[in-house]
């Protein structure tokens, strides 16, 4: 049975909770609330639940030190569960993907997201699974105002389902690994049909 750090990244507070920059926190927010999991035991600098799945344990991370400094929480948890970097899995908004695309990602650079750059500065490298939530980019090129900027209503609307379609990624990925769930899922608009 496997251990795994599933961070999902974002801000806390009421503020910037529907906010794009805070799908980890989203995609964590809705798995728990469809597998009845409590997401609040304060615990490596944020909140924490447990889930297994098809034989593996799962400890879901929210850290509550901002985005900015993301790499405190991750590096807790995966020092006290003595984990591995393989064994961490980050799950954050992509502006380089539309919105209703989901993918998995093994290792890379940060691409400019803050969390994953606190992250990569604080265990020294980028080795790790990432879930890749598309936001898209702003028509505008104002990227801070859009990663911050909530998700309009028709987004919002579509939202669970995006999300539902990560969690299916995640479930494919824990029973069969990451090479077959990037092949099913990495190709797909989840609102394409």
């Amino acid at each position: 049975m496997s251990t795994y750090i599933v961070a999902g990244l974002g801000n806390p507070g009421p503020t910037y909770q529907w906010t794009r920059h805070n799908a980890g926190f989203l995609f964590l927010d809705r798995l728990a609330h469809l597998e009845s999991i409590s997401l609040s035991k304060k615990l490596f600098s944020g909140l924490c639940g447990e889930w297994s799945y098809s034989g593996h344990r799962l400890i879901l991370l929210e850290p509550q030190t901002f985005m900015n400094l993301s790499g405190k929480a991750v590096m807790q948890a995966l020092q006290f569960h003595k984990l591995p970097l393989s064994n961490l899995i980050v799950i954050h908004d992509e502006l380089d993907l539309q919105f209703g695309v989901v993918r998995f990602k093994n290792g890379g650079g940060h691409g400019g997201h803050n969390g994953l750059r606190s992250i990569m500065e604080t265990v020294g490298k980028g080795d790790f699974i990432r879930l890749r939530i598309g936001i898209g980019k702003s028509p505008y090129g104002d990227t801070t105002g859009h990663v911050l900027g909530k998700f309009p209503p028709e987004q919002m609307e579509n939202l669970p389902r995006v999300l539902d379609c990560g969690r299916d990624m995640l479930e494919v990925m824990l029973k069969e690994g990451l090479p077959k769930s990037m092949s099913l899922f990495n190709n797909k608009n989840f609102l394409e049909g």
